[in-house]
């Protein structure tokens, strides 16, 4: 299975550079993963696929300001960091552009002095591990000088940082925002509810693993970045009590599929706890909780087309792209959304 199985074409106009005005109103493709029938709706026509005893499973990790841009110490270059992962409670796992800059025990500044970082070890794939040192609270100084890390594709400012955010974000930690559940609100979410559906927050700190390129020509190679994940007692209950009873486990974005197939046992039992999953998700993957995934359009030769890929199968959600830049819809983070249907 090669990676460039997964490429398509994308013209760039159709590369969605803000989000629209409502949340809910972005286009909806629903693909049924077993014939690849495929109707187009809006994404507040999702309540329309929920019914009584199903379970809505989202992410509620929140997206911190992960960029900055500082200046090493000594002779003022400029310098960009992306906090990937916390280590412990000032070391972080950090992207730093350019890296060259960045050699063990070299010292960078950011805010006039405000937060400083030294450069402790090398990480994988080119990051580095740093400690801060800083007078404060971290999270304040954080607010203060960090920026909303955006995808690279998209050039346009945002103009509200709570757009890259769900309405049911609550626990930081991200590098980059769950976007399937972007088209939520907090409306919408209430007549799901009203309908009798479980809705299950767990959570996964997105990080390098979800968007770090897949390098190799063989899919099989590709070695995922960890990402810390935490479900509640309460939530694993939840769900294994829908599969239970024969109801549907809908898993809005990629971070949720991947968090419940990583704490899922064999015999389909998801298990509370937290930790780090580095699980890789391609064609010939057998599921063992997800039978329904709302997600969003994902980048060519990307690690998420790959995953929704096994859900489905390549030939079905190939087609269904090519349908989807045909019938013109958005894509990547800011962009429409698609339900891949499983059993009723």
């Amino acid at each position: 299975m090669k990676t460039t199985d997964f490429n398509y074409y994308l013209p760039e106009e159709l590369i969605a550079q803000t989000p629209l005005e409502k949340r809910d109103e972005s286009r909806l493709m629903v693909l049924n993963k077993e014939t690849g029938e495929i109707s187009h709706r809006h994404f507040y026509n999702i309540i329309d696929y929920i019914n009584e005893g199903d379970c809505l499973v989202l992410n509620d990790t929140r997206v911190i300001p992960a960029r900055l841009i500082g200046e090493k110490t000594d002779t003022g270059g400029k310098i960009e960091f992306l906090l990937l992962k916390q280590i412990e409670l000032d070391k972080w796992e950090v992207l730093v552009k350019p890296g060259k800059r960045a050699k063990i025990g070299t010292w960078f500044e950011f805010g006039n002095g405000i937060l400083k970082a030294k450069i402790e070890a090398m990480g994988e794939d080119g990051s580095r591990i740093v400690t801060f040192s800083y007078e404060g609270v971290f999270e304040e100084i954080l607010d203060k000088l960090g920026n909303m890390p955006l995808p690279p594709y998209i050039t346009e400012t945002l103009e509200d940082n709570e757009r890259y955010q769900t309405v049911y974000s609550k626990n930081k930690g991200s590098a980059a925002a769950p976007t399937a559940g972007l088209h939520l609100t907090e409306e919408l979410l209430q007549k799901i509810k009203a309908k009798g559906a479980n809705i299950v927050f767990i959570t996964l700190h997105v990080g390098l693993g979800t968007f770090r390129p897949v390098k190799v020509e063989n899919v099989k190679e590709h070695k995922m970045h960890e990402e810390y994940y935490s479900i509640e007692a309460e939530a694993a209950e939840t769900i294994n009590l829908a599969r239970k009873m024969g109801k549907k486990v809908i898993a809005v974005g990629t971070t949720c599929c991947r968090t419940l197939e990583s704490a899922t046992t064999n015999d389909s039992q998801l298990k509370a706890g937290n930790g780090w999953t580095d699980i890789f998700i391609y064609p010939g993957y057998q599921f063992k909780i997800v039978d329904n995934l709302i997600t969003n359009f994902h980048l060519p030769e990307s690690t998420l087309i790959m995953m929704v890929s096994a859900l489905a199968s390549k030939e079905i959600i190939m087609k269904a792209y090519e349908t989807a830049v045909k019938e013109g819809y958005r894509f990547f983070s800011f962009g429409d959304a698609m339900f891949i249907k499983g059993k009723e």
